[in-house]
C-alpha cells in the first residue's frame, strides 16, 4: 500500500513539475534590434501619473530617478519607451540618468512585448551636439 501510495505522489510530483515548466516557458519571442531613437529623456512616474516633462521638470525627475524611478525616452509622435540598463555595461545608461528632461539620441537593442517598447541603451548623445544624418 506504501509503495502504491509512493508511486501515485511522485506521478502527481512529476506532472506538476512538467506542467509549471510549461506555462513558465515563453510563448512569443521578444524581437531585438539595435536602432538610434531622439526623444527626451522622463521619469516614467512622473510622466505617466500627471505628463511632467521638459526643462520645469528637470530637477523633480532627476530626484525620482536618483531614487530608483524608471526611466523612459518620449518621441516627437509620443512614442514612450522604457530605457533599460544593458548588461555588458552600465554606462551609457547611467549617463542617460544626468541628462534628464534632455533632448538626446539613445542608440540600443529595441525591444516589444506586450505592447511595451523598450530600448537598451548602450549609447547616448546630447540630440543638439549630434550631427543629423
Amino acid at each position: 500500500m506504501k509503495a502504491w501510495s509512493l508511486l501515485t505522489a511522485s506521478l502527481f510530483l512529476c506532472a506538476a513539475v512538467v506542467s509549471v515548466s510549461v506555462q513558465a516557458s515563453p510563448t512569443a519571442k521578444t524581437e531585438t534590434k539595435s536602432v538610434t531613437v531622439k526623444g527626451e529623456i522622463v521619469c516614467m512616474g512622473c510622466y505617466m501619473g500627471h505628463n511632467a516633462k521638459g526643462a520645469e521638470h528637470k530637477s523633480c525627475g532627476t530626484k525620482c530617478v536618483a531614487g530608483g524611478m524608471p526611466m523612459g525616452l518620449v518621441t516627437a509622435d509620443g512614442k514612450l519607451y522604457v530605457l533599460t540598463m544593458s548588461h555588458e555595461s552600465a554606462d551609457a545608461y547611467n549617463k542617460a540618468k544626468d541628462m534628464m528632461a534632455s533632448t538626446v539620441n539613445v542608440t540600443g537593442k529595441a525591444m516589444e512585448k506586450d505592447g511595451v517598447k523598450a530600448l537598451e541603451v548602450t549609447a547616448i548623445a546630447d540630440a543638439a551636439a549630434t550631427p543629423a544624418k
